[in-house]
């Protein structure tokens, strides 16, 4: 499951802003069930995000972590690139400095709905991926 928590300054992004950032960030992980995709806004107050002990205002920054799966090294720059790529409509081009970390972790204590998700590329997982929502059927 992939969790994107953006913090952004106060009035970053209007509500369109943010669905049109969480669809595209959504279309990076085409191979995954949507519903396993989370991106949260929050927005930081003026004078609440420092860096270096001073005020940024002008900043976003984007911690990202990767459950269902994990990148093999010979892929880790591309997937940069492959970030750096979706979020510039919303970032790089709108003139805010930036910054993400994607720490990847295990899937091993990970549930939806309680149920245990199927295994990466299973017939399982690309059911739920078809029907884009956690299912029971198969998981006891």
């Amino acid at each position: 499951m992939p969790l994107w928590m953006v913090y952004h300054p106060v009035g970053a992004f209007t509500t369109e802003d943010k669905i049109a950032f969480a669809r595209k960030v959504t279309e990076l992980y085409a191979i995954l069930p949507k519903f396993y995709v989370n991106v949260i806004f929050h927005e930081i107050p003026r004078n609440s995000f420092y860096i270096g002990g001073e005020p940024v205002d002008n900043f976003i920054r984007l911690s990202i972590e990767h459950i269902a799966r994990t990148l093999p090294d010979d892929r880790k720059a591309w997937w940069l690139e492959r970030t750096n790529e979706a979020i510039a409509p919303f970032v790089k081009d709108r003139g805010f400095d930036w910054e993400f970390h994607i720490p990847s972790r295990s899937h091993d204590l990970w549930s939806v709905q309680g149920y245990r998700p199927p295994a990466a590329d299973s017939e399982d997982e690309k059911r739920w991926a078809r029907e884009n929502k956690p299912s029971p059927r198969t998981h006891d």
